[in-house]
């Protein structure tokens, strides 16, 4: 008996493809905006350096890059760098850069 070819592991693979390029755009976003902005202003807002900056997200695209994959633990760590980053972290700056933060 003859059965119908079974495609989860096509859409798997498209799953698997959509979250890494998603993740990928997510890091080399994060990383473009540190990498423009000034210096002085992360000690203002009381965090890591531009340079510590800078390296984990740098970091987090080159382990996503390297495993080929967003799904693995990995992944997730360098998905959530970014993200604290875009989250926490460039709206201080934007802050402190227009001078409505508390700094």
């Amino acid at each position: 008996m003859a059965s119908a070819p079974l495609f989860y592991d096509v859409v798997v693979r498209y799953i698997d493809l959509t979250l890494l390029i998603g993740a990928l755009v997510i890091e080399v976003v994060s990383f473009g905006h540190c990498l423009v902005q000034r210096p002085d202003g992360f000690p203002a807002i009381n965090t890591l350096p531009k340079g510590g900056w800078l390296a984990l997200t740098g970091g987090a695209i080159l382990v996503t890059l390297l495993s080929l994959s967003a799904v693995g633990i990995l992944g997730m760590i360098a998905i959530a760098i970014a993200g604290v980053y875009l989250l926490d972290i460039r709206p201080a700056l934007r802050d402190a850069v227009d001078g409505h933060g508390p700094w």
